[in-house]
């Protein structure tokens, strides 16, 4: 498993040559990897998976990471019953943000979803070749919905990422690469459709660094947006 940070003398502190730190779920030894064809991180000693939710971390979940703050990044949460999990990122205003590269089971996704309660995923749609494609032709092949022609209603099922993130009641954001924007799926119906629409990313960075006016926004968007098209169909 590959972490960003350990703690080494008690401090979180990066992957640097040498150093010998602790791991902030397990209190396991954890050794510095620092080579030179890889982004350097830290690993148990040995294969000891102590966080079976955790990623192994690649330059894509780094680049995302690297946007919030360092006290934000990999953030140690414990439930009452004594469960800890490392977040990916926790914002000031409660929010999760999870960077999902790999397929993710529905169970998984649903118990994280539980866990976290304050969640947003942040899904990479680069990973395989065809999800690209087929997200970008399943939002021409949609229609707008109502007036607001920055909503599509899309069918689910000609895409494989709208359909492995069926029914998730979390926020999910698709990164189709730097050049585009992020694209926000947020309500499904029960015939197949979905609704997304685009969302900058600069403005989704912003949206939980910037000021609190800004990020109460966000939230009151996230709780609005679903419920403007909770009646359309498609006739």
């Amino acid at each position: 498993m590959k972490y960003k940070f350990a703690l080494v003398n008690g401090e979180r502190q990066e992957a640097k040559p040498n150093l010998v730190g602790k791991c902030q779920v397990c209190d396991a030894q954890m050794v510095a990897k620092c080579g030179a064809e890889r982004i350097w991180h830290w690993a148990h000693q040995g294969k000891l998976l102590c966080d079976p939710w955790w990623e192994n971390e690649s330059e894509w979940h780094r680049g995302w990471k690297d946007r919030f703050p360092v006290d934000w990044q990999e953030f140690r949460q414990r439930a009452d019953n004594g469960e800890t999990h490392i977040a990916d990122v926790k914002t000031d205003r409660g929010w999760v943000i999870e960077f999902q590269r790999s397929y993710l089971k529905p169970e998984e996704r649903h118990s994280r979803n539980t866990f976290y309660r304050k969640l947003i995923w942040v899904v990479d749609g680069t990973r395989r070749k065809r999800d690209t494609p087929q997200l970008l032709k399943a939002l021409e092949d949609g229609v707008s919905v109502g007036t607001n022609s920055m909503v599509r209603q899309v069918y689910s099922d000609d895409c494989a990422l709208l359909r492995e993130w069926a029914n998730t009641n979390a926020p999910i954001f698709f990164d189709l690469g730097e050049t585009r924007p992020l694209w926000w799926s947020f309500a499904k119906s029960g015939n197949g459709w979905a609704y997304v629409a685009p969302f900058q990313r600069a403005q989704f960075i912003e949206s939980h660094r910037g000021s609190a006016e800004i990020g109460q926004v966000f939230d009151q968007f996230i709780v609005d947006a679903p419920k403007l098209v909770a009646n359309y169909r498609r006739f």
